[in-house]
């Protein structure tokens, strides 16, 4: 399944960015939301994947705490770097239900889902404000 998250990797790369700073920091503050309320609808059902989603959501949440964009709190991490790990952990979530070993159960579906979600927003955030697309492949050309 992170074959899919490769591919909204990858079809997002050419397309105009179109989420703002602020629209992000929204988001994320939702995506960590929506894996908190899945911690505690799967708990009795499943608790691997309930401590996943805990675990996924605390880390969505201090992320967007510690990142300087509208909504963070601490300003540790610039936007870019934030970027980053969103497209890190859109690949550990995709994951996660092979690590923790329930990949085959009805449960691992959302964090497929939620990995791809993860790296589409990332993949249409405009990071540099100039809208452009392929922003990524700009920034490796001037490092």
């Amino acid at each position: 399944m992170p074959i899919l998250d490769q591919a909204a990797k990858l079809a997002t790369r050419k397309m105009p960015k179109v989420i703002t700073p602020k629209a992000h920091a929204v988001i994320d503050y939702a995506i960590a939301a929506s894996f908190f309320a899945m911690a505690a609808s799967l708990w009795r059902r499943n608790r691997r994947a309930a401590v996943g989603a805990l675990l996924c959501g605390a880390t969505k949440t201090v992320t967007s705490l510690c990142t300087d964009y509208p909504g963070g709190v601490v300003n540790k991490i610039s936007l870019r770097t934030h970027g980053n790990i969103d497209l890190g952990l859109s690949t550990a979530v995709a994951s996660l239900p092979d690590v923790f070993r329930f990949g085959g159960e009805p449960e691992s579906n959302l964090f497929r889902l939620q990995g791809i979600a993860l790296a589409t927003v990332t993949g249409l955030t405009d990071f540099t404000g100039s809208g452009e697309a392929g922003q990524w492949e700009l920034d490796r050309q001037s490092a």
